[in-house]
């Protein structure tokens, strides 16, 4: 968990990509759930959040 902590304060791509990827896969979970219509309503933001935050890190260095 520090390796991983220690990746994000680096500003290194390879922990971001993997925090931006999950935070694109939950959104998708939420978007597909059927119980809780908050879940839903901010899974488009989450979804969008992942998509634009990954965008952003592709561009740091390795």
């Amino acid at each position: 968990m520090t390796t991983f902590l220690n990746r994000l304060f680096r500003l290194r791509r390879d922990a971001w990509e993997m925090l931006a990827s999950v935070l694109i896969a939950l959104g998708v979970v939420m978007l597909m759930q059927p119980l809780s219509l908050s879940l839903y309503s901010y899974s488009f933001l989450v979804t969008l959040v992942g998509t634009v935050m990954f965008i952003i890190v592709s561009h740091f260095p390795e």
